[in-house]
């Protein structure tokens, strides 16, 4: 089983030190500390363990260290910064964890762009060394590149023409959409092996700028200084994220505010999200004091612990039905709470997060039904989720109270992938219906909501459990490759963006294209790789 729970204390292949408002971030990857056997992480080369620690490292630079302005991303091992992904471990990988290691490589990198975008840390990536496939990758996620000059330094794509696969963390989309890159030249780039070095990388726009070897260190924290300079001093305290507490058990997981319940002869979970209970915190001193142990903070940690280990740990379960517990009244408290406080840090990484993680459920590979019964809270914050849903059925009884409700969080404070709101997604042909909502006063029961669109079904109380229970049936029933790309196709109308490309675009055709005997065949590119034998390509094109 893969756990997604570490901190710096454990890591095994980052070093994290904060120096004021500068964090290094330097990658070492022990060959042997590996998460699975059959292979050496050599040459910096990274399985999902490593990335697992760098996503936790992102996480807590955030939550942690608001102070710091920089991080700088470098590499302890001389004359190599990172080979990418390591392709003795993808060539012994099962398929489902190829696509779901690079989905998560994928979420971490964007992780990183937004830590840029919406905390004031940016990211410098200091190449020491040669930056190949995936390592590339995780300097083009920073905002800046510096390579250093030392003749055989080189950035790289060389997936295409050594392992018949694709790029599987977004490269070909930030080349030519992030840094503007020419198509013609990104295509030369991405078909020549042994990449390209200082002089030509930064003219085509690869890197930022180069150094010779007796200057790269210097010049490199110059230009680190120089950013903060123009950051300015940030005096905040962070909080601790400590460890989940969850409590494990042959049929599920159950964490304080989430529980996770398996029916794997049915092939679907449960998992529901609980409200706050009690009093909320109002000021941002009690938020403060209560550090990761606030609702929106906890909860929101235990549903993506709870949806990486369904990913990842829980393959045979196709469809995960939404649902929620408490009163919805403490949920709209706390959205009330977190918009009067927005300008604050704290609530803005809170904030921030809580859109990670709805877009991280938007982004797994299951189906999704949402149940609205009497005492579910689908309010506010947690709507999302019935409005992240595949499909949402709300039980319509004239004897018990069933409703949902809107908040201001539901106007723009958790984007999906494409830049819309979930309610503007949802309306795509009439606009006009998501001020309509809004306009409602107080909550929906379930004939209002069905009205106003936000359900698809309504079953009376008579119809209820039948209907849920065949929908359930009928839906594991189908087959999952054709949920997979009817769903990603499904999810993301409107915009695209860089985002919904590397997800629906990038991941769609990496999933295809890890089935192919030109990559995983006997005689594919992925499975001859590093072996005496050459690859033979079927080059009928299709």
């Amino acid at each position: 089983m893969i756990n997604f729970e570490t901190r710096p204390e454990e890591y095994k292949h980052w070093r994290l030190e904060i120096e004021g408002a500068v964090a290094r971030l330097s990658m070492d990857v022990q060959e042997d500390e590996t998460l699975n056997e059959g292979y050496k992480l050599k040459l910096n080369s990274y399985d999902l363990g490593v990335d697992i620690e760098l996503a936790d490292a992102v996480q807590r630079l955030r939550f942690e260290h608001p102070e710091v302005r920089v991080v700088l991303v470098t590499s302890l091992k001389p004359r190599i910064f990172c080979a990418g992904a390591n392709i003795y471990m993808l060539g012994t990988s099962t398929h489902a964890f190829k696509v779901n290691f690079c989905k998560f490589t994928n979420e971490t990198r964007c992780a990183i762009e937004d830590a840029s975008a919406h905390s004031g840390q940016r990211y410098v990536a200091a190449l020491n060394g040669t930056a190949s496939g995936g390592g590339y990758e995780l300097a083009i996620a920073c905002e800046e590149i510096f390579l250093v000059d030392d003749g055989n330094s080189a950035v790289s794509l060389p997936e295409v023409p050594l392992l018949g696969v694709l790029p599987g963390t977004g490269g070909l989309t930030r080349l030519v959409d992030k840094r503007k890159i020419r198509r013609d030249r990104a295509d030369v780039f991405s078909t020549l092996a042994e990449g390209l070095k200082g002089k030509r990388a930064k003219e085509w726009g690869l890197i930022d700028g180069y150094f010779p070897t007796s200057k790269f260190q210097e010049s490199v924290n110059e230009h680190v200084q120089q950013l903060v300079k123009e950051s300015g001093v940030q005096d905040q305290k962070g909080i601790r994220l400590n460890p989940l507490e969850v409590e494990v058990n042959a049929d599920g997981r159950e964490y304080r505010y989430v529980s996770l319940k398996l029916n794997r002869e049915k092939r679907y979970a449960d998992l529901t999200v609980r409200a706050p209970e009690g009093e909320t915190p109002a000021t941002i001193e009690e938020i403060e004091q209560l550090g990761d142990a606030y609702w929106p903070l906890r909860a929101y940690r235990e549903l993506d612990d709870a949806l990486l280990h369904l990913r990842m740990n829980e393959l045979e379960t196709g469809l995960v039905c939404l649902r929620t517990e408490g009163d919805g009244a403490n949920v709209l408290k706390v959205d009330e709470t977190l918009i009067k406080h927005k300008e604050h840090w704290l609530v803005r990484e809170i904030t921030l997060y809580m859109a990670r993680v709805l877009r991280r459920l938007d982004l797994t590979a299951k189906s999704f039904f949402a149940l609205i019964e009497p005492g579910s809270c689908f309010a506010g914050n947690l709507l999302e989720l019935a409005l992240s849903a595949d499909r949402t059925y709300m039980l319509n009884s004239p004897d018990e109270e069933v409703s949902v409700a809107t908040s201001e969080m539901n106007r723009g404070a958790l984007p999906m992938s494409n830049g819309l709101t979930r309610l503007q997604s949802r309306f795509l042909a009439t606009p006009e219906k998501v001020a309509e909502v809004f306009a409602h006063e107080g909550s929906f029961d379930t004939e209002e909501a069905e009205e106003a669109g936000l359900v698809t079904f309504a079953p009376d109380d008579l119809d209820w459990e039948d209907e849920v229970r065949v929908a359930i049936e009928e839906r594991t029933s189908l087959s999952p490759d054709a949920l997979t790309g009817m769903e990603a196709s499904l999810r993301f109308a409107g915009p695209e963006t860089l985002d919904t490309k590397i997800y629906g675009r990038l991941t769609a055709w990496q999933n295809w294209i890890f089935q192919r005997p030109n990559a995983v065949g006997p005689q594919g590119a992925l499975t001859n790789y590093g072996k005496p034998t050459q690859a033979q390509f079927d080059y009928k094109r299709t």
